[in-house]
């Protein structure tokens, strides 16, 4: 438990609490012993934040939900991630559900209630008692913010969703109505403001130094998020105001803690940014890596096809280094930027670029990509295990991972959760909307400034767009690309209802070496299905089946 907390389940009788029911019986320690001393109520506390979201979905420990955006594409058309683009998605077949997360819920309510009788008296003569009572004043609030977290990934999945606040029997599971989104929102917010009166800005010098705890300021960006997302387009429809206003001053609020700050270096990996928030640590694996690395990286290891490839689409989001468009045609790359070297496009872009996405002629492993037709990391079919779209992955990627015989080396790995730039671009998107302006400077800094802090921060010039509506598309870029592959786009896009405009394409790149030059030209990877009903998820109907009242979500019948 010292320094840092990596997230694991810690008790099997923990992890077999379930959103139906709870059997004691099942494990050889009661509910009671489990909170007699404080060893083990920390344990109860630590099962709790084992529940946090994976940015994955399961398949072999490499398919992103971005696969499930325009963003990229999984390399196994068998896969189940597929589902989110193949039109194979029903209340039968479903994907990354997250029905688990009412075990966390439900391991919260315990915790909540169970953590009101706790009495440890009875060691008062311990040397650390003191220091035990002093980290138990911030259990209940991290409880209350990881359960509230936990309400908000399921409500941006599903919309109206059940809540227990209490621990329930199997029949009072089975016949929990919905709560509508909005109410579920609402309780977020207050549970997210209370809790963060209560928790420290930092555990440094606090609970052992442990890091990897809710803090107060993760509470505010739980806060921000749920906010942002009642006040978007899919939650929103009518434009109502004051909820982008409510999102815009809950950034703020952030923002006035100063407590974070930007940071121009790379946040993948790096819990100890200035900028990260909140992160999942994990512990030491090659898994993420066997599977996105270029396969001649991986010294045979990887037999199956896997792998998250970006798109033609994202790679066209970044800009030039100069501030201009570039977007590669049927034949070749277009920009109006007169610096640009349209014979290297890979150069002199938005530094961001070579952070999400490895591409051809980049320097990787002391060698150099080559995704060109023929190279060395080309893939002429998907059963070749290398990449379908003629990029590949670099986000979250260790290069330093080896999978060399006698000189293996493995590496943790950090899933950011919620850093600084995303409560600026959250101002930024939500000041626009609420004012009409991106100028306007009333709710204390503009929209304009906002986006331009994380632009300048990138290394990218500002953005001079002044009008509502080309600001909104700038800010949506910028998210697209401040954020590549750290889990947004997917919900992005179903958030403002534009993923009908976007998903019905995802395109690659073809290069020809000519010589030694280069040939470049868009192609089609993949034609996909879109429905609207797939703004939120189908319930699962083993779930609809056990109770009635959870009504399917519209357009989702067997």
């Amino acid at each position: 438990m010292k320094k840092v907390i990596y997230i694991l389940s810690v008790f099997a009788m923990c992890v077999s609490c379930s959103f139906l029911d709870f059997d004691e019986s099942s494990s050889q320690y009661s509910r009671e012993d489990m909170y007699k001393t404080y060893s083990n109520i920390q344990k109860m506390l630590t099962n709790i934040y084992g529940y946090m979201p994976n940015k994955d979905i399961a398949d072999v420990s490499s398919a992103l939900r971005d696969c499930g955006s325009d963003d990229a594409e999984y390399a196994d058309p068998d896969a189940s991630v597929q589902r989110f683009t193949n039109g194979n998605w029903s209340p039968i077949a479903t994907v990354d559900d997250k029905w688990s997360l009412y075990n966390g819920i439900r391991s919260a309510n315990e915790f909540l209630e169970s953590i009101k009788t706790v009495d440890l008296s009875m060691y008062k003569y311990d040397t650390k008692y003191q220091r035990w009572l002093e980290h138990l004043q911030y259990y209940p609030a991290q409880a209350r913010v990881l359960r509230a977290y936990y309400f908000f990934e399921l409500a941006r999945r599903y919309g109206d969703i059940a809540m227990p606040l209490t621990m329930l029997t199997a029949e009072e599971a089975n016949a929990i109505t919905k709560t509508s989104f909005d109410e579920v929102i609402d309780f977020v917010v207050k549970e997210c403001e209370e809790s963060a009166q209560e928790l420290p800005k930092t555990y440094v010098g606090l609970l052992d130094d442990e890091v990897g705890r809710v803090t107060n300021g993760f509470a505010l960006a739980v806060k921000a998020k749920a906010l942002l997302y009642a006040a978007s387009p899919l939650h929103n429809p009518s434009g109502d105001k004051a909820k982008w206003r409510a999102a815009a001053q809950a950034a703020k609020d952030i923002m006035d803690l100063n407590q974070y700050t930007l940071d121009p270096a790379e946040k993948a990996n790096n819990p100890g940014s200035p900028e990260v928030i909140f992160a999942i640590s994990r512990g030491d694996s090659q898994s993420f890596e066997r599977y996105n690395f270029p396969v001649r990286f991986t010294e045979g290891e990887r037999t199956s096809i896997a792998g998250t490839y970006p798109s033609q689409q994202l790679v066209d989001a970044f800009q030039t280094l100069g501030g201009y468009d570039i977007t590669l045609e049927s034949n070749g790359w277009r920009t109006s930027d007169p610096a640009f070297d349209v014979t290297k496009p890979y150069e002199g872009r938005d530094p961001r670029f070579a952070r999400a996405v490895l591409a051809n002629g980049m320097d990787f492993k002391g060698a150099t990509i080559e995704t060109f037709v023929g190279g060395k990391d080309y893939s002429a079919t998907r059963s070749d295990l290398g990449t379908c779209t003629g990029y590949y992955l670099r986000r979250y990627i260790q290069e330093s991972t080896s999978f060399t015989p006698e000189n293996t080396i493995t590496n943790k790995h950090h899933w950011i959760v919620y850093r600084y730039a995303e409560a600026l671009l959250t101002f930024a998107e939500a000041a626009n909307e609420a004012l009409g302006s991106p100028t306007d400077a009333s709710l204390g800094m503009s929209a304009l400034d906002a986006l331009n802090m994380v632009r300048y921060n990138a290394g990218m010039p500002e953005v001079n767009a002044t009008s509502q509506s080309a600001f909104r598309d700038a800010v949506r870029r910028e998210w697209r690309v401040e954020f590549a592959f750290e889990d947004h786009r997917f919900w992005d896009i179903r958030r403002w209802g534009i993923a009908s405009g976007v998903m019905g394409q995802l395109d690659g790149v073809e290069i020809v070496k000519e010589g030694a030059a280069f040939s470049y030209k868009r192609k089609v990877v993949e034609t996909r299905t879109w429905f609207d009903k797939m703004n939120l998820y189908p319930i699962p109907q083993s779930e609809t089946f056990n109770n009635p009242n959870l009504t399917q979500n519209s357009g989702w019948t067997l």
